[in-house]
């Protein structure tokens, strides 16, 4: 074999490109990419904290469901909202309950409003439960943006290059920097589709459990609604006493016949005697 075959092999054999970690790929993004990193690891710890808490367990305890039926069976009301506002009895389940409860105890209207209070109560909690999700969407809209700065900064730096060599630069010159702006965009989204796609998932459990809990919510108020005892304005102890409306204290007296022989019995509402 001469010379020239040599050389020619030589050319044609492939060579292998050198082996890169993954540190050395972070390492490439630079700043940005750093912050891409600390970025992806909140957001892996924002996702575990929400799927330990949103659980049914945790939001609807059976034993609490249990305890507030036998509560509201005796018609204990001030029994249930003492239990709801426990210390140790904090879940979806009892502070809608218990809101309900107190707010109802205290209206001139009583229990008639009972099930427009506890929609309410839902509706406020299941809002508290979203906005405890909106880091992890905040996370997975900053993370293409902070991918995006890294490539702009690595195109700068390419001009940058260029410019100190008068338009004329080698590729290895200009690899530090185009990397920089590929590794930061691939950085960026492989945050932000997982988060994206966590976040619609954890929405949709948070409406699933907020369907079971008004399934619970509503067994309980059925409780409530046809008991003998739940009369209206009647408040837990300690509740400032509130004064009935016109409008109630109105509809009582339609409601209570006059005696037969009480003064203006049988006559008209404005109507005075003769």
């Amino acid at each position: 074999m001469d010379l020239s075959s040599v050389f020619a092999w030589t050319l044609a054999t492939p060579v292998a490109p050198p082996q890169r970690t993954l540190l050395d790929f972070i390492a490439e993004g630079r700043a940005v990419g750093f912050v891409i990193i600390g970025l992806s690891f909140t957001a892996v710890v924002l996702i575990i904290a929400q799927l330990v808490r949103l659980r049914r367990t945790q939001l609807v305890p059976e034993e609490q469901a249990t305890r507030l039926d036998e509560l509201l069976r005796a018609n204990d009301v001030q029994g249930a909202v003492a239990y709801c506002q426990a210390e140790g009895n904090q879940s979806f389940l009892t502070r809608v309950v218990g809101a309900g409860l107190t707010r109802c105890a205290r209206s001139p209207f009583g229990f008639l409003e009972l099930r427009t209070v506890l929609e309410e109560a839902g509706a406020h909690e299941v809002a508290r439960l979203h906005r405890q999700t909106d880091p992890i969407r905040v996370i997975a809209t900053v993370a293409p943006m902070l991918g995006l700065l890294g490539t702009t900064i690595g195109m700068v730096g390419a001009f940058d290059t260029l410019r100190a060599g008068e338009g004329v630069a080698r590729p290895d010159q200009l690899a530090g920097d185009i990397s920089v702006a590929l590794i930061t965009t691939v950085m960026g989204l492989i945050v932000a589709i997982p988060c994206t796609a966590v976040d619609a998932w954890l929405r949709n459990r948070i409406e699933g459990l907020a369907g079971d809990a008004a399934t619970v919510v509503d067994q309980l108020a059925s409780r409530l609604e046809g008991a003998p005892g739940a009369a209206p304005g009647r408040a837990p102890a300690g509740s400032p006493p509130q004064r009935p409306s016109h409008a109630a204290v109105a509809a009582q007296q339609r409601q209570t016949p006059s005696a037969p022989g009480a003064p203006g019995a049988g006559l008209r509402p404005g109507v005075a005697p003769r």
